[in-house]
């Protein structure tokens, strides 16, 4: 199974020191996605990172980045927003329906489909049931290419596992474990990232 990171909805100071860190802990993938913000920021947090580290890295929003600094690929949020012409491959989605799984895995990388759980940072609920998400699996639109996002944690990462999706997106159980105003150091943020990778192992 798969471990994808999303990052903190906003920047923050010692944001490119963590995710540094995160990368030297073995991270697989991560997803720069920051709502609605103002594309400098994400291109100054993306020159703050090691080059090295560009490789892993997926791009919600601003897709120029993508070629700016050699990423992985882009990720479109909106299951309804065509795939812009010049990007054909390396693209990632994120969808609620079930419904769109067939089609979106014939030309994704993965798809990611939410909303597992309520969001653990957010006021998004749930959106699918057990039930949904068994039937799917059943008839095979549930897959290594599909990947369970929202209010994912290390407790319920052993249910993605049943319900046979191929990895997990991790956002605010991570986060959570870090206080942008009062936390001087991030250790407890690294350990937990370590207990998610034995995790999905």
């Amino acid at each position: 199974m798969k471990l994808v990171i999303l990052t903190q909805p906003t920047f923050f100071v010692e944001e490119d020191k963590i995710i540094t860190a995160l990368f030297d802990e073995g991270m697989d993938m991560l997803h720069l996605q920051k709502p609605n913000s103002e594309p400098v920021y994400c291109e100054r947090l993306l020159s703050l990172l090691p080059n090295d580290c560009h490789s892993r890295i997926r791009v919600h929003e601003h897709y120029y980045l993508k070629q700016e600094f050699d990423l992985k690929g882009i990720h479109i949020d909106n299951p309804d927003t065509p795939t812009p012409a010049e990007f054909k491959r390396n693209v990632t989605r994120s969808t609620y329906r079930i419904s769109d799984l067939k089609e979106m895995k014939k030309k994704c990388d993965y798809v990611c489909l939410h909303s597992l759980f309520d969001s653990l940072h957010g006021n998004m609920k749930a959106s699918l049931t057990i039930q949904e998400m068994e039937q799917a699996r059943d008839k095979g639109l549930i897959d290594k290419h599909v990947y369970a996002l929202g209010g994912m944690s290390i407790e319920n990462i052993r249910m993605a596992k049943e319900l046979g999706f191929g990895g997990v997106c991790i956002c605010g159980d991570l986060w959570n474990r870090f206080s942008i105003q009062h936390e001087l150091n991030f250790k407890e943020l690294i350990d937990h990232f370590r207990k998610l990778r034995k995790a999905v192992g």
